[in-house]
């Protein structure tokens, strides 16, 4: 697998800065950048040309380098796990 194919670009674009909460690019605890914002309701979600993935809301757009079956691969794994929780939760319910 090509190191472009593991780093995921993504991208945010904000209709307006008064949607961005907040942005840290430097703390002096921490050296990660943390960014929150409202994208608020949601309008679309697509994978664009089944490279990208692209949720559309109100208030922005949310970009992310992740081909379809990339995806697809990853939900299914996070769903098995879930899957797996849960009939532990329910075994441990019923001893």
């Amino acid at each position: 697998m090509s190191k472009r194919a593991k780093e995921h670009a993504f991208s945010i674009e904000l209709k307006s800065k008064q949607y961005l909460k907040e942005l840290i690019l430097l703390n002096r605890v921490r050296t990660n950048v943390f960014i929150e914002g409202v994208l608020g309701e949601l309008v679309k979600l697509c994978f664009v040309e089944d490279v990208m993935l692209e949720i559309a809301a109100i208030n922005g757009t949310f970009r992310i380098d992740l081909r379809r079956e990339e995806f697809a691969k990853l939900f299914l794994k996070g769903a098995r796990a879930q899957k797996t929780v849960l009939q532990r939760d329910n075994n441990m319910m019923h001893d």
